[in-house]
């Protein structure tokens, strides 16, 4: 009788199912420098060879990448470093959850203000051309109290993004030479192949963008570069591949295969002597569509940091690759989510913390690339938490202390003039 029962169990059991993972992938991207991994994995192969396809579309708006990742509109997204922690943390208009296994490199911000402006901090301060990006920002504060001496409205200036690097470095490197983000200046959110045009157009005054469009501005005879990234913390991850947990986990083999074709991708734009050909490829219409030449100097690390003729060589503007740029470093969530705190977008609290680390998954990294995984070693890992322009190195063990101990910070910070003083 239990043979009988047996053997009907068996014949009455559903078949195995067989899953499918998805090998062509949508992959949302904005017109940036940053998106060259990406980009190169899709036309040079790096892609096809893991047997996957991407489909690269082309948009305007972090928030346009950021909802259409969350409609499933598109399968994976070139995005800002922050904003997986912010949707983990439910932050934003439309907090899909969102994670990152792969970061697309290191570099690639810098900060434009007006020529105007800058005329103004010369004259004002006897700024040289070759200040230091300190120097700059204090210069700034004593144009801004000049201007409400004199009942001029405070500068318009541009960032891409709420939950974006370059409203926190801009924040940050306004903050060190004294000035409030929030009281002293208008801060305003302009689409990154905008910026130059708005600054051209005045309808901005500065701006922090990733390039190319620094130096678009710049030779216009629009803007002057006033800071790098490099200058604010040089080992920051600029953007992610961004992921949606679901989705990850129902495609664990394409996940690591794109990791792979990505590390692929990301070696070969690192080599300087690929440089023109990637420059040749980013210029095109489908991606930046950009002068060329000035991609190129990019990749160089050379500015033209005005129509004047002064020039800034950084080296490394660009790490596609090399130092780790690539791994997801869950202390780099934890200070984004610092700068989320400082500035009133997030509160401090345990389970905030996890979920901010929670967005970087180095594991899958680890796991897709196995032998090959470029991790970080421990003396770049102390570097990466005290190399900011400030001095003042982040405390992963008391985030809250570590905030407080900023003068200028959301609710704490008193007006510019009191800053003089």
């Amino acid at each position: 009788m239990s043979e009988m029962f047996s053997m009907s169990a068996l014949g009455s059991a559903a078949p195995p199912r067989v899953t499918r993972e998805q090998k062509t992938l949508r992959a949302g991207f904005i017109p940036l420098m940053d998106a060259s991994i990406l980009i190169v994995a899709a036309e040079l192969g790096f892609a096809e060879k893991e047997g996957l396809k991407l489909d690269l579309v082309r948009d305007v708006s972090w928030a346009n990448v950021r909802d259409r990742l969350a409609f499933r509109q598109f399968d994976i997204a070139h995005m800002l470093s922050p904003m997986p922690v912010a949707s983990m943390l439910g932050l934003g208009s439309n907090p899909s959850p969102t994670i990152t296994p792969f970061s697309l490199g290191r570099g690639g911000n810098a900060i434009t203000l007006s020529a105007r402006i800058f005329e103004r901090m010369q004259i004002l301060t006897g700024l040289p051309d070759d200040a230091s990006a300190l120097a700059n920002a204090q210069a700034l504060a004593a144009v801004l109290l000049d201007m409400r001496a004199r009942g001029e409205a405070a500068p318009t200036l541009g960032m891409t993004y709420p939950f974006s690097s370059h409203n926190y470095e801009f924040r940050y490197w306004l903050a060190a030479g004294g000035i409030d983000p929030d009281r002293d200046v208008k801060l305003v959110v302009v689409p990154p192949p905008l910026t130059s045009d708005a600054l051209a157009a005045g309808a901005i005054d500065g701006f922090c963008v990733g390039a190319p469009w620094n130096m678009v501005a710049s030779e216009r005879g629009t803007g002057r570069i006033v800071a790098a990234k490099q200058d604010i913390w040089p080992l920051a991850p600029e953007k992610v591949l961004g992921l949606r947990p679901e989705w990850a986990e129902a495609n664990a083999d394409t996940v690591s295969r794109l990791i792979v074709a990505l590390d692929r991708a990301a070696r070969w734009c690192d080599e300087p002597g690929n440089h023109d050909h990637l420059a040749e490829i980013l210029s095109s219409a489908p991606y930046i569509q950009a002068p060329r030449d000035i991609i190129r100097r990019v990749l160089n690390g050379e500015f033209h940091l005005d129509a004047r003729g002064n020039k800034r060589i950084i080296p490394d503007y660009f790490l596609f690759h090399r130092g780790a740029a690539n791994y997801p470093r869950p202390h780099q969530a934890l200070w984004i989510y610092s700068q989320m705190m400082r500035w009133g977008q997030a509160e401090f609290s345990g389970d905030n913390r996890a979920k901010a680390e929670s967005a970087y998954r180095p594991d899958l990294y680890r796991n897709a690339l196995g032998a090959e995984a470029s991790t970080p070693d421990a003396t770049e890992e102390a570097e990466m938490l005290s190399a900011f322009m400030d001095g003042k190195p982040f405390d992963t063990a008391d985030m809250a202390a570590y905030v407080a101990r900023f003068p200028v910070r959301t609710d704490a910070a008193p007006p510019l003039a009191a800053h003089d003083a």
